[in-house]
């Protein structure tokens, strides 16, 4: 677990700021690459899994084109067709679909942690936290519980 990247699905451009601010605060040297449609994140995350670090997931996503983006869940499928790579985290409010993503993850031995996104400074403090547990290779994630 000593890749260079972190592979991240969201498409909310004020939160993607955010999570590379805590990024850079805490390992500069990662660099975050960032998907807002599940469709493209498949069509090209696959040769980057070598070198990624970890994955963090959001599972609803909006697009103002009419063309379906596709959810976390799709990626998570995806993911768990591939061998085991890194730790992966899902930020999501969509509880019962999160619930789908560990599970179809875990069931492939993926190690997953869960982030909620309650209040304004969630990803400066409870992804924060995460992230550091998963740059310290802690074997097990103290994640958020619904």
């Amino acid at each position: 677990m000593n890749g260079s990247k972190v592979l991240m699905l969201e498409d909310d451009a004020e939160r993607v700021e955010r999570f590379n601010a805590v990024l850079l605060s805490i390992a500069p040297a990662l660099d975050l690459i960032v998907w807002d449609t599940a469709h493209r994140m498949i069509a090209e995350v696959d040769e980057l899994l070598d070198d990624a670090r970890f994955i963090s997931l959001d599972h609803d996503l909006y697009t103002e084109s009419d063309t379906d983006p596709g959810d976390g869940l799709d990626v998570a499928k995806f993911l768990a067709d591939q061998p085991p790579h890194c730790p992966v985290i899902i930020h999501t409010t969509n509880s019962p679909r999160a619930v789908y993503m560990t599970g179809a993850l875990e069931l492939e031995g993926w190690q997953v942690a869960r982030v909620v996104p309650l209040g304004e400074d969630w990803i400066e403090q409870d992804w924060r936290h995460v992230v550091m547990q998963v740059l310290s290779g802690e074997e097990k994630f103290d994640p958020q519980e619904d």
